[in-house]
């Protein structure tokens, strides 16, 4: 079975150019499951689900929905319930959805496709039985400018509860790719192709190279007929493993003695800093270990270069403040919102660590709002911060807020980058579970700040970001080959050989 790489080179191997397509079904093959189960228990949270229409659900998901006019029932029936929304409410519910459940369904290989298809200049396409307001946050988050879908029908800005035209299901997704193709002038024949549903097989034969992505088994057999590539990603959604499970309760359990014995010895031996030190060192070294989580780690050097220093991170998961303890070890602090003082237990710890606290909101450009970090890093403590200001929805990076910034160059500080990847994939947002594996880490060298003018801050700012953007780029663009190598050819029929 090919792998990822392999897929990767197909990719690479072929032409650049908006001219060749890459189209991606939606459900199952971006993201892990259906994300109308989302819709869905909205509307059971919200006790919009009458026993009549719960009833047919049923019904219909006995049946199966393996024909067209099953499909297009089941999904009229769906339409119904959202009679009278206007298209505002049905965009801001998509886009909840999408941020609390949805994106943390996206598969990682399925990203790095998405990538290697925009580094070579193709023209990236959703093509989905579902709604825009199911896809069109994911497609923007992706960078993919074109979805094919069912259309809703809207009057004045209403939802009638009606499909307008038809279903993009079977043939009709088949259809509406050849259209978008003889408009945009692509050449299907050299375009690629993803999908892991049966009835996806006549989208996938619309391109010359298309791909089946953790195939139902009529798709895998005729996969296998006509010798596709095919590619297993791993599980997003579900109950973790038992083993993940068990490592879990070990790393927590172990950070919360790690976390009493590193107080307890650190401040016998010589007091808060000391204890704080110790604590942060042996919880992080314990966590992880316990976890299976191992850290790769380059410009390990920079850590210790220029301190004290203000350390930003890229923020994809509570496991980057585990990540961050394990790499300054000792004499640092971080920020945190002042309302999370009185948040019982965690509040009296961060207190204790020595966190600094400040008012949430634009605010923190001023020197005011900072100046209880900028006491921190006077008393010789680093800050870590992660400009994003959350925890990114998926591997995309977010926009940086400017308050590490103003405060490393009110301190006379530099700022060092320092670049994540996989954390997100080990402790997934809303999750509890680590899962083991390997956070690669990129210390980037010390940035300078003095010099730096309160009126230029936008440009520094956009500077430090597009390093990381470099480096997380750099680390899912291919290696090079070694001399003498060839990438693999791709045959007419999309095998590699």
């Amino acid at each position: 079975m090919p792998t990822l790489d392999a897929a990767i080179d197909r990719i690479n191997a072929g032409p650049r150019g908006a001219h060749i397509g890459a189209f991606f079904d939606f459900d199952g093959t971006l993201i892990d499951g259906y994300s109308v189960g989302e819709f869905y228990k909205h509307r059971l949270r919200q006790r919009e689900v009458g026993w009549g229409e719960a009833a047919l659900l049923l019904l219909q998901g006995l049946q199966g929905v393996a024909t067209r006019e099953r499909f297009t029932a089941f999904v009229k029936q769906g339409f119904k319930a959202y009679k009278g929304q206007t298209v505002e409410q049905m965009q801001a519910l998509g886009e909840q959805l999408f941020s609390k459940a949805i994106a943390n369904r996206l598969f990682p290989e399925a990203w790095r496709l998405v990538q290697a298809h925009q580094r070579m200049g193709h023209t990236l396409v959703v093509a989905s039985s579902a709604t825009r307001f199911q896809i069109e946050p994911m497609a923007r988050e992706l960078g993919i400018p074109h979805v094919l879908c069912t259309a809703v029908e809207v009057r004045r800005g209403v939802l009638t509860g009606r499909i307008a035209g038809e279903v993009a299901w079977g043939e009709g997704k088949a259809a509406a790719v050849r259209a978008l193709a003889a408009r945009r002038r692509i050449d299907l024949t050299r375009s690629h192709a993803y999908a892991n549903g049966d009835e996806d097989l006549a989208f996938l034969q619309t391109a010359g190279l298309p791909c089946a992505i953790n195939p139902q088994p009529a798709l895998a057999a005729a996969a296998q007929a006509q010798a596709w590539p095919v590619l297993q990603f791993a599980a997003r959604a579900g109950t973790p493993e038992l083993r993940t499970a068990a490592r879990s309760v070990a790393a927590y359990t172990g950070m919360a003695w790690a976390a009493a014995l590193g107080i307890g010895a650190g401040w016998l031996g010589g007091g808060r800093r000391d204890a704080v030190n110790l604590a942060a060192t042996l919880t992080s070294e314990v966590g992880l270990a316990l976890a299976g989580i191992r850290l790769n780690v380059q410009g390990e050097q920079h850590l210790w270069a220029a301190r004290p220093a203000v350390f930003v991170f890229n923020h994809q998961s509570q496991l980057d403040l585990l990540i961050m303890a394990k790499l300054l070890r000792q004499d640092f602090s971080g920020v945190a919102k002042m309302h999370t003082k009185n948040v019982p237990g965690f509040g009296p710890f961060l207190q204790f660590a020595g966190v600094a606290f400040v008012e949430p909101g634009a605010g923190q450009q001023n020197r005011r709002a900072l100046e209880p970090a900028l006491h921190k890093l006077a008393q010789g403590l680093s800050m870590a911060m992660a400009p994003e200001g959350t925890r990114s929805a998926t591997p995309r990076l977010g926009a940086f807020r400017k308050g590490a910034f103003h405060l490393a160059r009110q301190a006379g500080v530099p700022i060092v980058p320092v670049v994540l990847r996989n954390a997100g994939d080990l402790l997934r947002r809303g999750e509890l579970a680590l899962r083991a594996g390997s956070v690669d880490v990129q210390v980037l060298p010390p940035v300078p700040t003095a010099g730096w003018r309160a009126a230029d801050i936008d440009t520094h700012v956009a500077r430090v970001r597009q390093m990381f953007v470099d480096t997380l780029e750099a680390w899912s663009a291919p290696a090079p080959p070694p001399p003498g190598h060839r990438l693999p050819a791709v045959d007419a029929e999309g095998s590699l050989r």
